[in-house]
């Protein structure tokens, strides 16, 4: 089935010198797992099989980024300030759509999700802890990786990329970038469609590190519980991760469901780990847990290099 993307403008890669400076770039290029790779305007991206489909990531490098937002943004919450810096030292390779019920049946063998008229559709109905055995069987079946969810502050970094403003694209928003409430406007801005349903993982134009609907459509749950901000300078920050079955973490990005305002690059939102709603979905990153390259073998398996 043939992908529809509803907006066509798509931002300019930020001003990245390529070929990464090597602090910048991954460990190892391209990781044991990858079927295919190679480097396009956004930058890095790896083919990876998981369980028969085959799924996208890109390469989130370290960096810093002004986490939050201001009190003058529109739709502002008291939890997103004050606004801090945060470095990242550590690049990830981040799936460059939420995971879809395709890659998710194919690992677990199951789908629960509400709207499945199209498998490329992003999985719902998932709980934090139904996530986390997702991961751990992902792990078991890709070599020199481990498969991981960011972090609230790689997500929001992720999501931002090289962005200060209110969404990835700028300060307003209209239902032909994101799927939302489209019923409802956003800073005076303009209504349209309201689709009630998620809609594929490749629908719209992705940010400028090539990743497709961090703005609506699922909730992406995030590795850590909601941690306060203070304004200081933070590195790796994470939030806390406790144990129990109603301990909350973070979800982010905001769904199909939601008002405009929920869709904001700073906007937070916890959840219990053990909820599963029709607007709760996941995007997954990889890291390297081998410090050979794969490339050496490739060749012996067929595949190739795509330019």
């Amino acid at each position: 089935m043939s992908e529809k993307v509803f907006a066509a403008e798509v931002k300019p890669t930020p001003d990245l010198t390529y070929p990464p400076d090597p602090l910048r770039g991954p460990p190892a290029f391209p990781p044991v797992c990858a079927c295919a790779w190679g480097d396009d305007r956004y930058g890095l991206w790896i083919d990876v099989v998981i369980g028969g489909p085959v799924q996208r990531f890109r390469w989130i490098e370290p960096g810093e980024f002004v986490m939050g937002s201001p009190d003058t943004e529109p739709g502002h919450q008291s939890n997103e300030g004050p606004q801090h810096v945060v470095r990242l030292t550590e690049g990830i390779w981040l799936g460059e759509t939420a995971c879809s019920q395709a890659v998710w049946a194919a690992v677990t063998g199951s789908n629960r999700s509400s709207f499945k008229d199209d498998p490329q559709n992003p999985v719902e109905m998932v709980s934090w802890d139904d996530v986390d055995e997702f991961l751990k069987k992902v792990g078991e079946l890709l070599p020199g990786v481990k498969a991981e969810l960011p972090t609230e502050a790689e997500w929001e970094y992720a999501c931002r990329a090289g962005e200060p403003k209110t969404f990835s694209w700028g300060d307003g928003i209209t239902p032909a970038q994101a799927n939302y409430n489209g019923s409802v406007a956003f800073a005076a801005g303009p209504t349209g469609e309201y689709r009630k349903k998620t809609v594929p993982v490749k629908s719209f134009a992705p940010n400028a590190w090539g990743l497709y609907q961090m703005h609506g459509n699922v909730w992406e749950w995030c590795a850590d519980g909601m941690r306060p901000y203070d304004g200081e300078m933070q590195e790796n920050p994470r939030g806390e991760t406790g144990a129990a079955a109603e301990a909350p973490r973070v979800v982010r990005g905001g769904s199909w469901l939601d008002e405009p305002r929920g869709l904001r690059a700073a906007f937070r939102y916890r959840g219990r780990r053990d909820g599963r709603d029709g607007i709760l979905g996941f995007r997954f990153s990889l890291r390297s847990t081998s410090p050979a390259g794969g490339a050496e073998r490739l060749p012996e398996a067929g595949l190739t290099r795509d330019a």
